[in-house]
């Protein structure tokens, strides 16, 4: 349990640091975003995810 509060933790840093250090590019990026159809961020979410998954794996064994 402590380590999905580790890497909760460090999505909320790295999350934190793109919107202190570059606010302009993360709302541009969102603004393409919402443009965006529905579709095609389900299948850059899955594809997220399933690349996630697999880098869990390789490092955890």
């Amino acid at each position: 349990m402590s380590d999905l509060w580790v890497a909760l933790g460090l999505v909320l840093a790295l999350e934190g640091a793109l919107y202190a250090l570059a606010p302009g590019a993360m709302k541009q990026a969102i603004r393409q975003m919402l443009e965006l159809p529905e579709g095609v961020l389900r299948t850059g979410g899955l594809i997220a995810a399933i690349i996630g998954v697999f880098m869990v794996w390789l490092v955890r064994g």
